[in-house]
């Protein structure tokens, strides 16, 4: 135990001086990601969401029709609204104008009260004051009482107070526009126009009824969305590309006290639920109380309709809850006074009456959709009863693998290479294509931290299997034996071996074609792996360019075709310069001062050295991190990509086919 220095007196000097106190919005720019999560790229768009969030909740409150929002040529981004406008009287609080308040005091704003807003997805109500403090100027307008009131601030501090003159550019609304400060997004300050796209589309269709806008002043791009069907038409969206079945979409909305219910359900032929809970607009990737309440509701209602129609046979056991999800895509949105989100990401909604009021919604309408649509109704039960005997089969097609496992001695598989360490933060298993490669891997690698698990010929395509037919596949069984956290109901990301599971496949479209049918099973059944951050993709060189011969041959690696072409027209530019006599007609490379030029055209031609130093050295290799960044766009690429609809795949291939270098493939 090492002691500090004193400065006198018992306390060693810690006294009041000590204290720093950060007033105003200086605690924000000191501590922005407590805030905003991060400030690379997502934290810069969640500026946009924070602001635009407010006039979500003008439209929710039934004040607002139009959400715009600009991204600006000049860096910044404008949000305007035609809904009521921030009011601007003098708080009584802070003596200075509510507009003022609600943008430069942390915790003001229309959410705390009740009167404001009954229903608000800001639940700690620090939106705009904090994208102020983060941004190295703001401005602010606000329509409203016949007159425009005008407000300018930078880095969160009032730089012009608020002026109010006649007339303006509309009746009422509220335009807030901002330019992010790049001392706080080292990262980048420029906004992407697909990610503005995609939250706006997502708001239109949570918010039936309101118009949302989006237009690039950069570029010129826009975008325009309106639902009256509201989550009715996100469900049909979620289902694109998938054999629904059948066209209608189940839908109820009640109010229950003060709190709202909504949902919409549609069945589809594929073996994956699609699940998108919202409160307040905000999306509960990790669930919560509405989502426990729906799928109890859920359970109950379709087995007792089964039972009542004898669907289900007297001897016959319950359908289980996974057996009514699989191919079920659903959205629920609650929409409630007091939200109860878990922590300031509000992945997860803790509300217990929320449970309650779900449930009761779920089982009075859906039991009337089962009963005034029979043939839905049958569709369904067949479907879950034909999961619930593929279940059966997965778990005796699981035993047999155990039994055998355990008869033959085996924890993991054979052909398995482990590594010697049992810190499984440091270990590493690199899934490798092809014997060949394998070969060079194990005599390669670091066996303290490498583990090394060839893959014979290309794996199962999991898109189009349940877990019965997965458990008959040995390159399946064998990848989640050696990774240990078993599948299905027995998936337990606890059991992890390896901190770093690395796909190591080709340079080449098979190799993509590969490392495409690995993603699609971890993204299907163990998605919970990849959000971890467990899951890399290896960079191989495409080239080597080779110099000198015998103990003087060096390799230089290049791992695309691009950067190929760049590194050998500066190797020539600087020969010339250097008055080195150049023959034009010559092979490039050589041109370039290089004797020779290879293509590796599989990890196969690389020996145990190269492959070590190219991409398994941890000083050397680049790996790419997968992660699931938008849940729903990744779901319609693999069901276009791994699905059945040969025609969907063709349009993908051939909407793209002029863009795509297959010797540059990266994820």
């Amino acid at each position: 135990m090492v002691a500090a220095k004193s400065s006198g007196g018992t306390d060693g000097g810690y006294n009041a001086s000590e204290i720093q106190v950060l007033e105003g919005l200086e605690p924000v720019r000191k501590r922005p990601g407590m805030y905003i999560g991060s400030t690379g790229y997502e934290g810069l768009h969640h500026l946009i969401k924070e602001i635009a969030d407010n006039s979500i909740d003008e439209a929710i409150a039934g004040h607002a029709t139009r959400i715009d929002v600009t991204i600006l040529t000049d860096g910044g981004c404008r949000v305007d609204d035609n809904g009521r406008g921030i009011p601007v009287d003098i708080h009584p609080k802070t003596k200075l104008s509510t507009l003022e308040t609600v943008l430069t005091v942390l915790h003001a704003g229309g959410k705390f009260g009740g009167g404001g807003y009954k229903v608000s997805s800001g639940l700690h109500g620090v939106g705009s004051s904090v994208v102020n403090a983060l941004s190295k100027r703001m401005i602010a307008e606000v329509y409203r009482d016949g007159k425009t009131h005008h407000i300018e601030f930078e880095t969160g501090k009032t730089t012009k107070p608020m002026e109010a003159t006649k007339g303006g550019r509309r009746e009422h609304g509220t335009s807030i526009t901002f330019y992010p400060d790049e001392t706080i997004f080292k990262e980048t300050v420029t906004f992407d126009y697909d990610w503005v796209v995609n939250y706006l589309r997502h708001q239109a269709y949570l918010t039936k009824g309101v118009l949302t806008c989006v237009h690039d002043e950069r570029t010129g791009k826009s975008a325009s969305f309106y639902f009256e069907g509201g989550i009715k038409s996100y469900v049909r969206r979620l289902n694109e590309g998938k054999e629904v079945l059948s066209d209608d979409v189940f839908y109820a909305e009640k109010q229950i006290e003060d709190s709202v219910v909504e949902l919409a359900v549609q069945y589809n032929d594929s073996f994956a639920e699609t699940m998108r809970p919202f409160a307040n607009n905000v999306l509960t990737p990790d669930g919560g109380m509405h989502v426990v309440g729906f799928r109890t509701a859920m359970n109950r209602t379709i087995n007792d309709y089964a039972r009542k129609n004898g669907l289900l046979k007297e001897k016959e056991d319950n359908l289980t809850g996974d057996d009514i999800k699989e191919g079920m895509t659903a959205v629920i949105l609650v929409k409630l006074p007091d939200p109860q989100f878990e922590g300031q990401t509000k992945n997860k909604l803790g509300n217990p009456e929320v449970r309650g009021y779900v449930d009761k919604v779920t089982s009075e309408y859906f039991a009337y959709f089962l009963e005034e649509h029979p043939d839905i109704a049958k569709k369904i039960v067949n479907k879950a009863t034909l999961a619930a005997r593929a279940r059966k089969a997965a778990r005796a097609a699981r035993d047999n693998v155990i039994r055998k496992g355990a008869f033959e001695g085996l924890n993991l598989p054979s052909k398995l290479a482990d590594c010697s360490s049992r810190d499984r933060t440091e270990c590493e298993l690199f899934i490798v294509e092809g014997n060949s490669a394998a070969g060079s891997a194990k005599e390669g690698r670091d066996s303290k931290i490498q583990a090394i698990l060839p893959l014979r010929g290309k794996v199962l395509n999991t898109e189009r299997a349940r877990l019965d037919k997965m458990f008959a596949n040995a390159e399946i069984v064998s990848l989640i034996k050696a990774m240990g956290v078993g599948i299905g109901e027995q998936f337990d990301i606890s059991g992890l071996r390896y901190y770093k599971i690395v796909f190591m496949t080709d340079a080449d479209v098979d190799g993509a074609h590969i490392s495409t049918l690995l993603l699609t099973f971890f993204f299907r059944y163990m998605p919970e792996v990849i959000k971890a951050g467990h899951v890399y993709l290896a960079k191989p060189p495409l080239f080597g360019l080779i110099k000198g011969t015998g103990n003087t041959r060096k390799i230089e690696y290049i791992y695309n075709e691009e950067a190929l072409e760049k590194t050998l027209a500066k190797r020539i530019e600087e020969r010339k310069a250097s008055g080195v006599k150049i023959d034009e007609d010559a092979e490039r490379f050589k041109q370039a001062g290089y004797t020779a030029q290879q293509r590796f055209k599989g990890l196969g031609e690389m020996d145990a050295a190269q492959l070590w130093e190219t991409t398994m050295n941890p000083a050397n290799r680049t790996l790419i991190r997968v992660n699931i960044e938008d849940a729903e766009k990744a779901d319609a690429i693999f069901t276009k990509l791994m699905g059945d609809e040969a025609d969907l795949r063709k349009n993908f291939i051939q909407s793209r086919a002029a863009t795509v270098n297959l010797d540059d493939l990266d994820f």
